[in-house]
């Protein structure tokens, strides 16, 4: 009996001392996202004061965690055009670097986007009324899951061979201006970029919004890092996603051929409303992916390779190079090229799945993946220089290029309102299941 008491008492103290890093996690958290979410920011839109705000918050909140600093307070400041007006806004970078002397010049990114809609102005009753949209899950939930990541990995630094890269990205809400600018302009370091993980709307994870993760990593590469992470004293593991899920800062690294994991609990009801304020989150569940996160970022940072099938995948097309004069990204343009009046997604859902065909031959065999095509929205809006950049297998290659090589008309990106043609890059799913 004495031997039971004595067990039990180490087991309560254990207990105790694994709830204190658990209830400090949840505290903080919850400390981010009010802040993040109060009204002096006044729903941190691109170019405000509340957005500038923001990034100050993030910024001495990573610096008093140990993060080495790549910018200075005031971000790397950037300029947006929107019609005739400029608009300015800023990322706010910093790194904690590798243990190991051969993979520190290795980097894994981990970013957040800071920014949300700003305000609105009604009228009642011929008041004016104004409202604020808070933005507490999208995107204080990410920032603060940023946040609290770089203090982890700060904590335990010696455990991370390779460098980490904290970037809080100003001006998403704008076509992901933030992470567009650096990844093509102001991030010298970009080749030696090895993965990519997102952080959006993590707040209000549960039955109807699962934790999810989607990656263009192969399941052949990615299963093993997921069944690493399990090892780790986690609670929960993510569902993984299709190409439906909704655009974020990963697509410029996406489009830039770099593995991503964006993690995520989706849209909801309360999406872009003034009803998304800090008292929805559910904390608790942010607290279980925060810490998944961290284990699953420390797996990447202590693999020996980093995705040699992945990189390996990218084959050089049989069509010819795209023509690159006077071809734009989509996050460049003001206004990103539609398809029926909404994004890419909507593309992916009403046409490409609707009428794709999985050839009879691949089945038969098992082949399954996900492909990758690139192709120009022209300036009347009709698609060109549809090519594959990652293949699976010609099969599959082929009936992606088809699907899309017959798209309707698209209506055209835009750049200070003319017309321009427009670069975009999808994945297309093949996936068989069971029965």
């Amino acid at each position: 009996m004495k031997r039971l008491l004595t067990f039990a008492f180490f087991i309560a103290i254990a207990a105790q001392l694994s709830a204190e890093p658990y209830d400090l996690l949840k505290r903080n958290l919850k400390s981010h996202i009010q802040y993040l979410a109060s009204d002096a920011l006044q729903g941190r839109k691109t170019g405000t004061k509340g957005e500038k705000m923001a990034a100050e918050y993030l910024y001495d909140a990573l610096e008093a965690n140990g993060v080495i600093m790549l910018t200075d307070r005031n971000g790397q400041d950037f300029t947006i055009m929107s019609g005739n007006d400029s608009i300015h806004s800023r990322n706010i970078v910093g790194i904690i670097e590798g243990s190991d002397s051969l993979l520190r010049d290795e980097y894994i990114v981990v970013g957040a986007h800071f920014d949300h809609l700003g305000t609105h102005t009604l009228m009642v009753d011929g008041t004016p009324v104004t409202q604020i949209f808070a933005g507490a899950d999208d995107n204080a939930s990410g920032v603060a899951l940023l946040i609290e990541l770089s203090r982890f990995v700060s904590e335990r630094r010696y455990d991370f061979p390779r460098s980490i890269i904290f970037v809080g990205f100003g001006a998403k809400e704008h076509g992901m201006a933030g992470s567009w600018y650096f990844v093509n302009r102001a991030f010298q370091g970009m080749g030696n970029v090895k993965a990519m993980i997102n952080l959006d709307m993590l707040g209000r994870g549960n039955a109807a919004n699962p934790f999810k993760l989607f990656s263009q990593v192969s399941m052949a590469e990615l299963n093993p890092i997921k069944e690493e992470t399990s090892r780790h004293p986690v609670t929960i593991s993510p569902a993984i996603a299709d190409a439906t899920i909704q655009p974020s800062d990963f697509l410029p690294f996406y489009e830039a051929k770099i593995p991503v994991f964006f993690f995520t609990t989706g849209k909801h009801r309360e999406y872009h409303t003034i009803r998304d304020t800090p008292k929805l989150i559910l904390y608790n569940n942010l607290v279980e992916e925060c810490i998944y996160v961290f284990h699953f970022l420390e797996v990447l940072a202590n693999q020996e390779v980093l995705f040699q099938a992945f990189n390996a995948s990218f084959r050089e097309s049989k069509e010819p190079a795209m023509p690159e004069d006077g071809v734009y990204a989509a996050t460049e343009c003001d206004k990103r090229p539609q398809f029926f009046h909404s994004d890419e997604k909507h593309f992916l859902d009403s046409w490409v799945y609707k009428y794709l065909k999985y050839p009879k031959a691949a089945i038969s065999r098992g082949i399954q993946g996900c492909v990758e095509v690139e192709f120009i929205i022209e300036k009347d809006g009709s698609v060109t220089n549809v090519r594959v950049v990652r293949s699976v297998d010609e099969l599959l290659d082929d009936e992606a290029v088809r699907v899309i090589s017959v798209s309707p008309k698209w209506i055209p990106g835009r750049i200070g309102g003319n017309k321009v043609r427009t670069k975009i890059t999808l994945p297309v799913f093949f996936i068989l299941r069971k029965g």
